[in-house]
């Protein structure tokens, strides 16, 4: 893996740590047995150091994670355009790991956590949708490799 061209603008761990726990979606790419690259954006959740998202039973997404595991997650942060600079403050992370289902107890814990975070005002309510679809829903958990954290501001 390449290192950071603009390492100018690199934050460090904590601060990148920050941006991803604050982010409101990131996008999950990965690739298909054929080579073709695939991106969608994602809710996701941080528990310790990993990242967790979840998905309905099948789709695209799943096809890829089940032939190659090794994906990238990017959550942009805080933007702002300056039109007259030609140019954008920005904060974003970048991720590199592999994924793996989580079932019982870390899936729960994971569809809990996205409650919290999404919907903290309305959590009785999503706990009992929690139970109404876990049959439905799978829960994939991104054990992080590598984290990176860029900003220009």
């Amino acid at each position: 893996m390449k290192g950071m061209r603009r390492k100018d603008r690199s934050v460090t761990q904590k601060a990148a740590k920050s941006i991803l726990n604050i982010g409101e979606y990131g996008v999950l790419s990965t690739v298909s047995d054929k080579g073709e690259p695939y991106g969608v954006p994602l809710s996701y959740c941080v528990i310790e150091n990993s990242i967790y998202f979840h998905s309905a039973v099948d789709g695209e997404k799943i096809e890829h994670i089940e032939k190659n595991n090794k994906v990238s997650f990017c959550v942009v942060g805080e933007t702002n355009v300056l039109p007259s600079k030609f140019s954008t403050e920005y904060e974003s992370v970048i991720i590199f790991g592999e994924v793996d289902e989580v079932h019982d107890v870390a899936k729960q814990k994971a569809l809990e956590e996205l409650v919290h975070k999404y919907s903290p005002e309305f959590a009785e309510k999503g706990l009992a949708y929690i139970k109404e679809s876990s049959i439905e829903t799978r829960v994939f958990k991104i054990s992080i490799k590598h984290l990176s954290g860029k900003t220009r501001k």
